[in-house]
């Protein structure tokens, strides 16, 4: 069965999902803005669900049309093969939006691709209402330019969930992005990682998963589980591969420091979770006191920023005490992901290398140091 896959993900992570993917032996992958497409069969569909580190969920492509009306919205959805994936029992309930386009009103558009799908599959099974209690097959739209995407997600919670971190804890930074910045480090299983603003330990505990090769959703439940195109021994076989990718013998370590007790407690607790504890050593320290305690170090750091401070000149308060214990050293490289377009000017030094990526919807820069 050949699938056409859709990944939706931050900006700026197309290139390494689409790097990731090709590794998982996905097929005809191409980057767009904000999304990656590829093909691949139920293999492909349990395996990029569990490994992926970067991307936001695995959506299956139904189909594409150009609508401009919601006439030609109704007949483009109608005419997808729906019956392929939604049987006479299951749940299909539809969600998305509408950017730069003649139909605006996502409600409508919502409630005319729902119509539109039911019309299709009471021609296809001969029944005249559906109960909806079966499995669950989330449509999701997204129109753009007047060209509608219809896809079905098969992930159920966003990818970046991994089940270490609790649904309450809020936390600056998604695990996705977490991930992305120890691979803009070319963090090894042979290197120690720094985090001197740790907070709850996301990019602590996503280093360790990548030098360990843990793939991120191991632990955790994808809504395809319960699809007949996805049978159980699919998704066996693919958690078996991906245990046996896992590496034992490594001499990464990590080591973790803030100044707030309580983020220091989830963070090990979250560490506990996600099976890495061991590989992490956490203090409480001020970042003021920073001083790797080896002579090899990639330190990536998260710090508070203007929008999420509060207090502008906190903010940059902070990124000066940075410039004066990030200190230039053969061995050393830093990685630090902020919003503050003034960060290099308070830091002290221009950065050696520069990478735009969004957190959520702000915009960001990781400015690397590493000469």
């Amino acid at each position: 069965m050949n699938i056409e896959f859709c990944v939706p993900c931050l900006l700026g992570l197309e290139g390494l999902i689409a790097d990731e993917l090709r590794q998982m032996d996905a097929q005809d992958v191409r980057a767009e803005n904000g999304r990656v497409f590829f093909s691949g069969d139920e293999h492909t569909l349990a395996r990029a669900n569990i490994r992926s580190r970067y991307a936001e969920r695995i959506l299956v492509v139904v189909g594409a049309f150009e609508a401009h009306s919601f006439e030609e919205l109704f007949q483009g959805t109608k005419k997808l093969p729906w019956e392929q994936w939604i049987g006479k029992k299951d749940k299909f309930p539809v969600k998305g939006y509408s950017l730069n386009s003649d139909l605006f009103s996502v409600s409508d558009c919502q409630s005319i691709i729902k119509k539109a799908v039911v019309e299709r599959l009471k021609e296809t099974y001969n029944v005249p209402w559906f109960e909806e209690s079966g499995a669950m097959y989330q449509i999701q739209f997204s129109i753009m330019k007047n060209v509608a995407y219809l896809t079905i997600d098969t992930s159920g919670r966003g990818l970046h969930k991994r089940g270490y971190r609790p649904e309450a804890n809020a936390a600056p930074l998604k695990e996705t992005l977490a991930a992305a910045l120890c691979n803009l480090a070319h963090l090894r299983h042979y290197h120690t990682l720094y985090d001197p603003m740790c907070g709850s330990g996301t990019i602590l505990i996503e280093g360790a998963l990548m030098a360990l090769n843990i793939a991120p959703g191991l632990n955790r439940r994808f809504v395809a589980e319960r699809w007949r195109q996805a049978p159980p021994e699919v998704w066996e076989a693919e958690r078996a591969q991906a245990r046996a990718l896992q590496k034992v013998d490594v001499d990464f370590h990590a080591y973790g420091s803030d100044i707030d007790p309580e983020a220091l407690a989830i963070a090990k607790e979250n560490a506990r979770r996600a099976g890495v504890a061991e590989y992490i050593t956490f203090e409480r320290k001020d970042v003021k006191d920073f001083a790797p305690v080896t002579e090899k170090a990639t330190v990536i750091v998260n710090p508070p920023y203007g929008e999420r401070l509060g207090d502008l000149g906190e903010a940059q308060a902070i990124c000066r005490t940075l410039g004066r214990r990030f200190t230039p050293a053969h061995g050393r490289s830093y990685y630090i992901i902020t919003a503050d377009e003034d960060f290099e000017k308070s830091f002290g030094r221009k950065a050696d290398k520069r990478r735009k990526l969004y957190n959520g919807m702000i915009k960001c820069q990781v400015y690397m140091y590493f000469k």
